[in-house]
């Protein structure tokens, strides 16, 4: 099966060189209830000068975010100390802070903080989807959100999201060269497991269907429980309308991840997903990032590179080697033939969300559904060495279609570099944070 012609992963972004108004997202939120506040409503506003609007909404249902002021959050983050900051990337700041709990004000919780930086437009229109998407799903896969910040002060607008506390990182940290101890191969079955139960509610399972867009390593995260969560849903987008197959949309990703229809038409279909999806499945076979300037040349893009070994007799030679031969042979080829059909040239041909996690809950053979392999020992945190920020691999790119294609379709494109989002930042495990 030929699985592996695609272009390279590029992203372009959906920029605009129309100046933005400043708005006051209070008066967006006063006198409105939570379905009446939806990305349609910040859209049409912020977006008029650029003459256009954006026609989608996720917003379905009753939210029950907690509104958060600005001085609650200054207060649990110890006034957003350096102390208590968790890492920082293209959305803003990341903060550890304790909250009393929705459930029982008598106590207190662990939460992470994400506060957006000013990033214009663009910036905006990722927080209200984030807001959108989080405050309507549920789901045991996917971060929760328990609430949001909207307020003007005398800075200007500070936007702020409140999500629990992921205390494992994400699963591109334990992944990466630097972590001390790699997953074990049961957990990389367990991660597989759990990305694919929350893609297929995202496909499959609500009302609506929602299309990830920036499915990687860095947007999955592990909970207390080694449970994997998926994160940072700014980029996410509702499927296509009854009828139609696919929805039109500036490209926006990450490289090495991105499907190659999606980069080369703009055509965002959930397919797209499951594409990302199983360059995801290699990188945990292999260990090694979807794309790598410090390889060697010909080693540098991972789908390339393991093509030549999927062979019974040389597959163990891309298995990641930091398993020590711990880990299935039989299990590895298996979930390999899995990544294959996802990364079918034709979409058309790629199995449904719902279709790969009943593949991949066939690995586990006698480990009932639901259940968690032994995860890893946890350590303490002081034993969490300082992890420096990833060198960004995502790049925005001018479009390679002269075609323009939707509401989504950025005035003007240009290539520049982004940090790394919510899902990859683990760049300091505060000192203070022991005695929580």
């Amino acid at each position: 099966m030929k699985c592996f012609t695609f272009s390279p992963c590029e992203e372009k972004e959906e920029t605009t060189t129309t100046p933005t108004k400043s708005l006051s997202i209070t008066s967006l939120f006063t006198g409105r209830s939570w379905t009446g506040f939806n990305s349609q409503t910040v859209s049409d506003v912020s977006t008029a000068s650029a003459g256009r609007t954006n026609v989608y909404s996720f917003s379905k249902g009753q939210s029950n975010l907690k509104v958060f002021t600005f001085a609650e959050l200054k207060a649990a983050t110890n006034g957003f100390s350096r102390s208590a900051k968790l890492g920082e990337g293209g959305f803003g700041c990341v903060y550890f802070g304790s909250i009393k709990s929705p459930q029982d004000p008598a106590t207190k919780i662990h939460v992470a903080v994400k506060q957006l930086g000013r990033r214009g437009l663009q910036g905006h229109k990722e927080w209200v989807t984030e807001v959108n998407v989080l405050g309507v799903v549920d789901h045991p896969n996917l971060v929760k959100l328990i609430g949001y910040c909207a307020e003007d002060d005398e800075r200007g607008i500070q936007r702020l999201l409140v999500y629990e506390f992921m205390p494992n990182r994400s699963v591109e940290d334990h992944l990466a060269a630097r972590a001390q101890k790699p997953l074990s191969w049961a957990m990389r079955l367990k991660v597989a497991q759990d990305a694919a139960r929350g893609l297929t509610y995202l496909h499959e399972e609500m009302d609506i269907q929602i299309i990830f867009r920036d499915f990687k390593s860095s947007n999955i995260l592990l909970d207390n429980q080694w449970n994997a969560k998926l994160s940072d849903f700014g980029l996410a987008r509702l499927g296509p309308q009854e009828g139609l197959t696919h929805v039109s949309t500036a490209v926006v990703g990450t490289m090495g991840y991105a499907a190659p229809e999606y980069i080369q038409t703009g055509r965002l279909r959930a397919q797209s997903d499951v594409w990302s999806y199983g360059v995801f499945l290699y990188e945990l076979i292999t260990g090694r990032r979807p794309l790598d300037r410090n390889l060697p040349k010909s080693e540098q893009k991972l789908l390339e590179w393991v093509k030549p070994y999927l062979d019974s007799r040389r597959f163990r030679l891309i298995v990641d080697p930091r398993l020590e031969g711990k880990y299935s042979m039989k299990s590895a080829q298996k979930l390999s033939i899995i990544a294959n059909k996802c990364l079918s040239k034709n979409p058309k041909a790629r199995p449904k969300m719902s279709e790969v996690l009943e593949m991949v809950n066939q690995l586990f053979g006698t480990t009932p559904e639901g259940t968690s392999p032994r995860p890893p020992p946890k350590s303490p945190v002081h034993a969490v060495p300082i992890v420096e920020p990833i060198e960004p691999e995502n790049v925005f790119v001018e479009p390679t279609e002269g075609k323009k294609t939707s509401e989504d379709t950025p005035i003007k494109t240009k290539r520049r570099f982004i940090d790394i989002k919510f899902g990859g930042l683990s760049r300091i495990w505060p000192s203070k944070l022991l005695k929580t």
